[in-house]
């Protein structure tokens, strides 16, 4: 049930953040010792230096709670609980809906029992909340109303498949992919995506990220900093079985990814819903990768182009996830500049001194597979840079893989997928990506495009070690049955939860598994895979 509310005064307390109420004898001090240097020693200069805490997240961590059961454990269904007051919230959505601003909001937490209190909440994504309406009224595309730099949940505010100014208009609440008892938007053959409409009323519908560190600093669960609670629609229908079943195959497969698993998950006192709950790539996150590095995560609001030496002016396009104060942005922009600026021979024959060239080979070759429309060249940028500070070379990491599956299943190899199925670009010869000496070179689909990507597939001579990749990676997802029977044990799980809709998820399950397997029959004939 939710709290009672607070009076006029404590209200007024809350809004002054939850660190600064703590510690206000320390800050208080500072602030007269600072006072007493600038009147005293006002000739002095003061240097600030920046250090890191240690690690790689740079964080300390005080306490990690430890929980009845793994989090993350998907062969079962788990329950997520979140508690908040009314007020909190109507504030958090006007913050929202004036300002664009997603601001944290002060809940407790159960999970399988659990109980977590004073966790931040707050909204989380930039086209998946386009469409957000209160009282009838569509809240999601005002100016700022994407919440600034994307979340990675797709394109940013005015970019190709954005709702908002310049971009799709928010789905239609009536049409039959947006009903609860449709298949939400789930992946089609030949078919694209939809967007289930979200209301600011169903707060146990909505895209959330919870951070367990926001009000009391240096906590953790199970190791996490944030989760996130993924949203219907999108491709995956409203259980979200296609970003489930990729994140899936891919950690069967090796491939560094996102945790995951589906919850009960209850706000309030209102209805249970299934849900897939991931875990959200954040410093702890980095703490899993090999070796010693940093990672930097691409911003939806950016692009892959140089932009001179100064690194304010990516600010935009990268955000440093770890060793701030100890690295900074250098490598990449430098990563920039060689794509931007190398000739067709030098990149290939220098590929491989900036990037680690079959983990890049695999990557390509896992999105191509999986059918995922936006990864590092779609419009929402969706990918990190890891940079080993060892080898001085990239790896990409992918992560949101809600529009996998969303794609034809009969895209080959050397197809550039977009929404809706078709394929890109225009004018290359037999529909795949464009070879050295086929010409320009042409961007990806409608709002992405990646020039490192996209230079990696029209060389000639980096295509066997593309080609091989695929190939094996074929075998494991498509030929050993590992998709379908990760769609056919995660509908398994989803309905043992409470709340799950079975006519929707059955309908969702059979749409994805008639993809998978159309993918499957395609493929198998296609020549990059048969002359394997």
């Amino acid at each position: 049930m939710p709290a009672p509310p607070a009076g006029p005064g404590r209200r007024l307390l809350r809004r002054i953040p939850v660190r600064v109420r703590h510690y206000w004898r320390l800050l208080a001090g500072c602030v007269a010792f600072l006072v007493v240097l600038t009147v005293g020693f006002s000739t002095v200069r003061v240097q600030p230096y920046v250090t890191s805490g240690g690690g790689r997240s740079g964080d300390e961590v005080t306490q990690n709670l430890a929980g009845a059961r793994d989090l993350f454990d998907p062969t079962v269904a788990h329950s997520i609980s979140l508690t908040f007051r009314d007020s909190d919230y109507e504030r958090m959505v006007d913050a929202f809906a004036k300002e664009g601003e997603k601001e944290y909001l002060e809940a407790d937490l159960t999970i399988d029992g659990s109980t977590v209190p004073s966790v931040g909440i707050r909204l989380k994504g930039n086209s998946t909340l386009a469409g957000l309406t209160r009282d009838g009224e569509v809240i999601g595309g005002r100016p700022g109303g994407q919440g600034g730099p994307t979340d990675g949940e797709g394109p940013a505010r005015g970019a190709p498949g954005a709702g908002g100014p310049g971009g799709a208009r928010p789905a239609d609440p009536g049409a039959a992919g947006n009903r609860p008892e449709a298949a939400g938007g789930a992946a089609r053959p030949g078919g694209g995506a939809g967007r289930t409409t979200l209301k600011a009323e169903e707060p146990e519908t909505l895209p959330w990220l919870i951070r367990f560190d926001e009000f009391v600093a240096g906590r953790r669960y199970q190791g996490h900093r944030e989760i996130a609670v993924r949203v219907g629609g999108m491709g995956g229908g409203s259980t979200v079985l296609n970003e489930a079943v990729s994140l899936r195959v891919l950690a069967e497969a090796g491939e560094t990814a996102p945790e995951y698993a589906y919850s009960r998950f209850v706000v309030n006192d209102r209805p249970a819903t299934a849900r897939l709950v991931i875990e959200h790539p954040d410093s702890t996150f980095a703490d899993g990768l090999d070796g010693d590095g940093v990672l930097y995560k691409s911003l939806a609001t950016g692009s892959f182009t140089d932009q001179g030496d100064d690194p304010t002016e990516y600010q935009d396009d990268f955000s440093q996830v770890t060793g701030r104060g100890d690295q900074d942005l250098q490598p990449v922009i430098d990563l920039v500049r060689w794509v931007a600026d190398s000739s067709d021979a030098e990149f290939d024959a220098q590929l491989a001194d900036h990037v680690d060239v079959d983990s890049f080979a695999r990557y390509v070759a896992w999105q191509n597979l999986l059918l995922n429309f936006d990864d590092m060249s779609g419009p929402g940028r969706n990918y990190y840079l890891w940079y080993d500070l060892t080898t001085k070379k990239f790896t990409v990491v992918g992560w949101d893989y809600n529009l996998t599956f969303s794609g034809s299943a009969d895209q080959g190899p050397h197809d550039t997928g977009r929404m809706g199925g078709g394929q890109m670009p225009e004018g290359a010869p037999s529909g795949r990506a464009p070879r050295q000496g086929d010409g320009e070179r042409v961007g990806g689909g409608p709002g992405g495009g990646h020039k490192l990507k996209e230079r990696f597939l029209a060389s000639s001579a980096l295509t066997d070690v593309y080609e091989r990749a695929y190939r094996e990676l074929y075998r494991e997802v498509y030929t050993d049955a590992t998709a379908l029977t990760a769609l056919d044990d995660l509908a398994g799980v989803v309905s043992t939860i409470e709340g799950h809709h079975a006519q929707s998820l059955a309908t969702e399950a059979e749409r994805l598994r008639t993809l998978i397997r159309e993918r499957t029959s395609s493929l198998a004939r296609h020549e990059v895979v048969t002359k394997g």
